[in-house]
């Protein structure tokens, strides 16, 4: 509630007796700390002190709300970011790290001084403008612009607007590049290559679609059921130890069918080389430590070089997962169940990055109906 006190040098157990005034101290409505003085005896501190507690008690809604507004309203950007990033604890440590480098190096810079009242449609718009002009890519200005959204949409709900300083504002618009797929026999030849690590790799990611680093942490414990493999975890290729799944809490997962063929080569795998704790990859100059996704990446280039495996033009590694939803969508699974079982945060990515690869579905959609009216 507060403490009242005195200034003097007596002890306090001659306070009673002291000539010298009380003085309290207390935090007011913004939090700020605040002093009174001028109390002749202890009984009157203590007064003052309830009065300013049943005060605080009694403020109707629209005097904390005002209260809210003064206190977060005079922050600066920094001061606020700071506290919003403190908020964050569901992020993973990669989404962390994405997060911390967006304000370093875009926020920060361009805002960290304005006071959060200050925030409208036209500081937002110049935001954006000034990215363009930097020639930073678009993809780089859409992340930026996301987190500057996020964290000035919390203001909003604190009321610290009248208005959305979002609402109007036309976002960087970032289209993924079509992404270059393999054919099922350029496929074909690129699994018959490599070692045995290399070719379950690429089936773990063409026939599961599993990330790289998730692939790297396959684990034969994870076959919950004869057609399902279940994703709990991947490399985390910093801090190179296993971690959580990408837009996951540690301990989420996700499901993901199983062709026999995959299941087949985990358990082929598992017999000729065995597993430590399930998993079946390890390093291979350590076997204590899990296996590198970066591994991979130097054997597919070394096997480029070489010519041992005809890639073409724009196909990399990451055209494997691409191949697992082109083969699910050519097939007529929902794109719904596809972005879920790529663990994509949202389904808006996998029908920019996959959209064209279903250029039948409007003439189906048409054909159905019309059987319909004819009915």
């Amino acid at each position: 509630m507060g403490t009242f006190f005195k200034s003097c040098d007596h002890p306090q157990a001659k306070w009673s007796k002291c000539p010298h005034d009380y003085k309290i101290r207390f935090r007011g409505p913004s939090g700020r700390q605040i002093q009174e003085s001028g109390f002749g005896t202890q009984e009157k501190a203590i007064v003052r002190l309830t009065e300013v507690y049943d005060t605080k008690r009694r403020k109707p809604h629209s005097q904390a709300k005002a209260e809210r507004i003064e206190r977060y309203g005079l922050m600066s950007f920094s001061e606020y970011a700071a506290e919003w990033r403190a908020g964050q604890r569901h992020l993973a440590e990669s989404s962390a790290r994405h997060v911390d480098s967006l304000l370093e190096n875009h926020l920060l810079p361009a805002l960290k001084s304005r006071r959060m009242n200050t925030f409208d449609h036209k500081v937002v718009e110049d935001f954006v403008r000034k990215m363009e002009t930097a020639s930073i890519g678009v993809a780089t200005q859409s992340n930026a612009f996301d987190k500057l959204a996020s964290i000035l949409l919390d203001a909003h709900r604190l009321g610290i607007f009248d208005e959305n300083p979002l609402r109007g504002v036309k976002p960087p618009q970032y289209t993924p590049s079509r992404s270059v797929i393999p054919t099922p026999s350029q496929l074909a030849a690129i699994r018959s290559s490599g070692d045995d690590s290399f070719q379950l790799l690429v089936g773990l990611m063409s026939g599961c679609g599993l990330r790289n680093g998730e692939a790297a942490a396959v684990n034969i414990r994870n076959i919950v059921a004869d057609d399902v493999y279940r994703v709990t975890e991947q490399v985390n290729q910093t801090a190179k130890t296993y971690g959580p799944l990408k837009h996951r809490k540690p301990g989420e997962y996700r499901d993901v069918p199983l062709p026999p063929r995959i299941r087949n080569a985990i358990e082929w795998y598992a017999d000729k080389h065995g597993t430590t704790d399930g998993y079946l990859l390890r390093h291979p100059e350590d076997a204590t430590r899990p296996f590198q996704p970066y591994l991979l990446q130097n054997q597919w280039q070394r096997l480029k070089k070489a010519q041992e495996i005809a890639v073409p033009e724009g196909v990399v590694i990451y055209s494997l997962r691409h191949f697992f939803a082109s083969n699910c969508l050519s097939h007529g699974i929902p794109i719904t169940d596809v972005a879920e079982w790529m663990g994509h945060k949202s389904i808006d990515i996998t029908f920019k990055i996959y959209r064209h690869l279903m250029p039948g579905t409007l003439t189906q959609a048409a054909r159905v109906l019309d059987l319909g009216l004819a009915a």
